[in-house]
């Protein structure tokens, strides 16, 4: 199956790294689940990194310790799972492997995974490292 990332999607990756944006376009292609960009998952403002902060959903405050999303250098995803929006963490184990192995075999950019991290696991987040 094939799929493609919606307008929506797109919009929410305005600012990012254009290296990232195409590896994303590419993968999704032939993705083993479908998957989009959730509202904060491109660039964000040292404002909007505090907030998710104090939310406790990004170790980043945005200000002392910034996040890659504030240089356009990550994106997060979520995954279409019987047709609704899904952080389920196998599916995006699955898309984080494919979008990986497109990312370095055909534009030799090696990822960053936030599912591969030690301490916090971040499953939906991904970063040039």
């Amino acid at each position: 199956m094939s799929f493609k990332l919606s307008k929506r999607s797109y919009e929410r990756l305005n600012g990012i790294d254009a290296i990232l944006v195409a590896i994303v376009t590419e993968a999704i292609k032939e993705s083993p689940y479908d998957f989009g960009i959730p509202r904060d998952g491109g660039l964000r403002t040292a404002e909007r990194q505090k907030e998710l902060f104090n939310k406790g959903v990004s170790k980043a405050d945005g200000y002392k310790k910034k996040s890659y999303h504030q240089s356009g250098k990550a994106f997060d995803i979520y995954a279409f799972v019987g047709g609704e929006a899904s952080w389920d963490k196998g599916a995006l184990t699955h898309i984080a492997r494919h979008i990986i192995k497109v990312a370095k075999e055909q534009f030799d950019v090696d990822l960053e995974w936030g599912g591969d991290w030690k301490s916090f696991k971040d499953y939906p987040h991904f970063q040039i490292k």
